[in-house]
């Protein structure tokens, strides 16, 4: 798990680390029932505080994508399958947003983008 911290960024240490492992979760790079870093051992190799390696374990356990099992450490935790998919649905539609914002300022036209959608998923 490649965890990267950014002290330009406008989001806190915290909220980074929580969107990085929940990247990792909705893609399969993180698998159910996996073992996550201890927050101690997170919070050294990231040279942070273990306060806010802790504020983001329980932050993705708030959300559902973790379990903390005392005494052993935290695992991703099983996932409902058409939940799963839904989440990764929304993401999706975040970047195709993002993606029709630029579009718009290029003075790109539906059917132009349409197009270009169409060539990119034949060459995949």
């Amino acid at each position: 798990m490649d965890i990267i911290i950014s002290n330009s960024s406008a989001d806190p240490i915290y909220e980074q680390i929580v969107q990085q492992i929940k990247k990792e979760i909705l893609t399969g790079e993180l698998q159910e029932g996996e073992a996550l870093p201890s927050i101690r051992s997170l919070a050294k190799e990231l040279q942070i505080s273990v306060i806010t390696t802790k504020r983001a374990y329980a932050e993705l356990e708030r959300e559902g994508l973790l379990e903390t099992v005392g005494g052993k450490g935290s695992f991703v935790a099983g996932q409902n399958k058409e939940l799963l998919r839904e989440k990764r649905l929304s993401i999706l539609e975040e970047k195709l947003t993002e993606v029709i914002k630029e579009a718009k300022l290029l003075q790109i036209s539906r059917q132009e983008l349409t197009e270009m959608l169409e060539v990119l998923c034949e060459e995949e």
